[in-house]
């Protein structure tokens, strides 16, 4: 879930200007099981269940470039789960599932894998070896996990910094947040093709950029201060600017949600991801979490909490 900077983490601006964010891992899971098949082809089993030859034949693009990356050959059966859809939700599935696999694909072959190490190559399958128009923030919140400013330098190289801050803060925070499935399903490439021309070659835009990572500085110091005053106003800012990158981000019927609960009470919010679906977050006082609810009855509250832990191996069978 990230809450100020996102787009700021796409290579067109952060190898240029640099990029930050602040952004925090949720309990909301995917669990992917490596096992030894019997004979030597792969079964890859998510949405569908793949049988194939070779890692070649692999359809899905994340599994194949993953065991090729990490050169795992057949005889292995590959299952996923999740707590969320896999697409358009804007929480950071696909790159939380490549990190997950990865995680799974090292213990399988006995290797110890760092979160570093993990966020890495789970940006180089993504990125590099799909061709995917995204940034690297998710990958390293899935790697990590807990709240943390996130730094993308112009040299490709990651700073994750966790916010240290009182325990107290952590649960007012919390507090204050209510979240909203939209029911609405994008495919985030379009906006972030769009946003990253825009980004390239608009000085107009990259200003805009520019100051959602200065808002992302000062909401990293405002935290560290304990101050939790400014963050509904720090958010606000934040999704203005970010509406004005690319048209798709935003639409009528979004608007519209955001300024009802806007009336009803939420200093600020955001739509998470790239835009035009998914989930829409606000942060209001608790003693307006109902009010907004009633002015948003189409929408499904969902309840998420911060999560401390990165990836982790869970179970391991020798």
């Amino acid at each position: 879930m990230s809450f100020v900077g996102g787009g700021s983490d796409l290579p067109v601006f952060a190898r240029r200007f640099g990029g930050a964010v602040v952004s925090t891992a949720i309990d909301q899971f995917v669990y992917v099981t490596v096992n030894p098949k019997f004979d030597e082809k792969i079964r890859v089993s998510y949405s569908r269940t793949e049988e194939a030859r070779s890692v070649d034949r692999i359809r899905h693009p994340l599994v194949r470039e993953a065991m090729r990356l990490l050169r795992i050959d057949g005889g292995i059966e590959i299952t996923s789960i999740a707590d969320i859809p896999a697409k358009g939700t804007g929480l950071g599935s696909s790159s939380s599932f490549t990190v997950g696999l990865l995680h799974a694909l090292h213990a399988y072959a006995e290797r110890y894998a760092s979160a570093e190490q993990l966020a890495r190559q789970a940006c180089e399958i993504e990125i590099e070896r799909c061709g995917e128009p995204i940034g690297r923030q998710d990958q390293y919140a899935a790697a990590f996990g807990g709240l943390n400013f996130i730094q993308f330098h112009p040299d490709d190289s990651v700073t994750v910094e966790p916010i240290i801050c009182r325990r107290e803060t952590i649960r007012q925070l919390q507090a204050h947040l209510l979240t909203f499935y939209t029911g609405l399903t994008r495919s985030a490439a379009s906006i972030l093709h769009q946003q990253q021309g825009a980004v390239a070659s608009e000085r107009k835009k990259q200003a805009v950029m520019r100051r959602m990572v200065a808002l992302a500085h000062q909401l990293w110091r405002e935290l560290q201060q304990n101050r939790v005053a400014a963050f509904g106003e720090i958010i606000h800012e934040n999704w203005l600017l970010k509406k004005s990158l690319a048209r798709g981000i935003s639409n009528e019927r979004i608007d519209d949600w955001y300024a009802r609960a806007r009336q009803a009470g939420a200093l600020g919010g955001k739509l998470l991801g790239a835009g035009a679906g998914g989930f829409l977050m606000f942060y209001a006082p608790p003693e307006r979490h109902d009010a907004i609810a009633r002015a948003l009855p189409r929408l499904r509250r969902m309840d998420f909490h911060f999560e401390p832990q990165g990836s982790r191996i869970i179970f391991v069978h020798h």
